[in-house]
């Protein structure tokens, strides 16, 4: 297209750039049908639909305290969740929930010691097999490797950490908040459940040329050339402004335990009077990395893979940023197939 045709398109490109942004709330996202195994406050377990389970080993998905889960099954044909299903896959979703005001006395003790055995406990009966793989994206990732610490008794088989925070040393969200003069007791007193949006913007202030310019400006030339996928862009789009609160006393365990402290990989981190032990982790270990990520380094996770008691462990490391590497274009032909390898040989009986 040459200037004078872009030229005469461009104020019809503008009414459809204009569409797509203002629209994209009514994004059809997290369609697979699933139904409620459990609940307790403000956590859902959910089990989806599926007529070909036949692998052993069901997976239970668990993403981070901020965003949804959704991103686990973002829109059909682009969806991890539906991948699983037709790979035979029994799956189930640990749904955090919107916590708020009310719910700011949740630590991470409640998510770890609580809520994650309890879930497990539920996949068990629903399912009626014995076993189950872990699935943790994000801060997700940190509390499954924190049970797994915690309780050498758990019935997880399989441990997949998917960009997951592990050592914060030198990282730039470390640089952010770790600082003295980030006061996080007193956010959490303020807030009590600190607003998902807030953290949201703190997050997306950490590549604010790409969250705020770079997005928009791809988009505005692909509608410009014709290649715009509406559909594509909306789903991302709504599960990116989709942000529940963020418990206070979590966010202020989370914050000063992880990256003030950095306690996990010192060996310090304790819960509930138990010290979470990663060399007691024996599970069957996948660690996924993103080349690109700047929320989990890959410099900041790899220590996991030394640490833990695992015999089987692999690492997949792929380009990509945090979320793009398993929900991006890209995903379904060079991440997700790997990681269904990697569980097929591990989820039968």
């Amino acid at each position: 297209m040459n200037a004078l045709e872009r030229m005469a398109r461009s104020p019809i490109a503008a009414l459809e750039f204009a569409n797509i942004v203002l629209t994209e709330r009514d994004a059809q996202i997290a369609v697979t049908p699933k139904d409620v195994v459990w609940t307790h406050r403000t956590t859902t377990l959910y089990r989806y639909s599926s007529a070909k389970r036949t692998c052993a080993v069901p997976v239970l998905l668990v993403f981070a305290l901020i965003n949804r889960p959704d991103i686990f099954d973002l829109r059909p044909g682009n969806s991890f969740v539906e991948f699983l299903l037709d790979e035979g896959y029994d799956v189930f979703l640990l749904d955090w929930g919107v916590p708020d005001e009310a719910d700011a006395d949740l630590g991470l003790e409640h998510y770890v010691c609580d809520e994650i055995p309890s879930a497990l406990r539920e996949v068990r009966r629903a399912s009626g097999q014995e076993e189950a793989t872990l699935l943790g994206w994000c801060i997700g990732g940190t509390l499954s490797l924190l049970h797994c610490a915690l309780d050498p008794g758990t019935t997880v088989r399989n441990l997949v950490l998917l960009t997951t925070p592990i050592d914060t040393t030198g990282s730039l969200y470390a640089t952010w908040v770790a600082r003295e003069s980030f006061d996080v007791d007193r956010v959490a007193e303020v807030y009590g459940a600190v607003p998902g949006r807030t953290v949201d913007w703190a997050n997306k202030l950490m590549k604010p040329v790409t969250n705020y310019w770079t997005t928009n400006r791809r988009l505005w030339l692909q509608v410009l050339e014709g290649e715009a996928r509406p559909d594509a862009y909306q789903a991302m789009a709504k599960w990116v402004a989709d942000n529940p609160p963020f418990p206070g006393r979590a966010y202020r365990d989370w914050i000063t335990w992880m990256y003030k402290e950095n306690r996990l990989v010192r060996g310090r981190m304790r819960l509930r009077e138990r010290r979470a032990d990663l060399s007691a982790v024996d599970q069957n270990l996948l660690v996924v990395t993103a080349g690109a990520d700047h929320i989990a380094p890959r410099e900041g996770t790899l220590p996991v893979l030394d640490l833990v008691g695992s015999a089987d462990v692999t690492h997949l490391d792929r380009p990509g940023g945090h979320i793009g590497l398993m929900a991006g274009s890209k995903a379904r032909k060079e991440v997700w197939p790997h990681i269904a390898e990697w569980l097929d040989e591990r989820s039968h009986t």
